[in-house]
């Protein structure tokens, strides 16, 4: 997986053969088809590492803060999914964009969504904030995040990290009606 996504993101999807990505592992052909049945195979697994990766370093950020700061545990998750996204933007354009994978189902039901959602409830029963639709707000939230990301990487020379973040973190607080601190 490594090889592949290493080939992936150097020469393209497309570009990439089964047998470059087999010599760069330094196995034979025979012993990908042990793993995957297809190249498609190969890149649901890859998509589901990059998720799965960028949501623990989401969680770790968040679980740093303690249990009873949501204001923390709010701008934790926010800063650490625009910076993980900013930190894997090539990977991610190549494994969703450039393999055409990424769709409307996927872009409202999906891992991230889940566990923001999971937090905004989990804010809103302590009374931290106010949501009436938890999984709307984290479709919403993640949605806008996304976009605003894209954003930055396109129209700015060199992304200013703490600022993007800082942004991010008040559009957070003020959709969830806390006052940006």
């Amino acid at each position: 997986m490594n090889s592949a996504q290493r080939l992936f993101v150097e020469q393209g999807v497309a570009a990439t053969t089964i047998e470059q990505i087999t010599a760069g592992a330094d196995v034979a052909k025979g012993t990908f088809y042990l793993y995957f049945s297809s190249r498609e195979d190969l890149l649901s697994a890859l998509r589901e590492r990059f998720a799965l990766a960028l949501l623990s370093n989401i969680q770790t950020v968040v679980a740093r803060q303690p249990r009873d700061d949501w204001h923390g545990q709010l701008a934790g998750w926010a800063g650490a999914c625009a910076n993980g996204y900013l930190d894997s933007i090539r990977l991610h354009d190549t494994l969703l964009y450039e393999t055409h994978s990424l769709t409307r189902e996927a872009r409202v039901d999906n891992e991230l969504i889940d566990d923001l959602a999971a937090l905004l409830q989990a804010g809103a029963a302590a009374r931290a904030w106010s949501v009436d639709d938890p999984r709307f707000m984290a479709v919403f939230l993640c949605s806008g995040l996304h976009s605003a990301v894209d954003h930055a990487f396109m129209k700015e020379k060199r992304v200013n990290r703490a600022r993007l973040a800082q942004k991010v973190e008040q559009l957070f607080f003020r959709a969830v009606g806390l006052i940006p601190g």
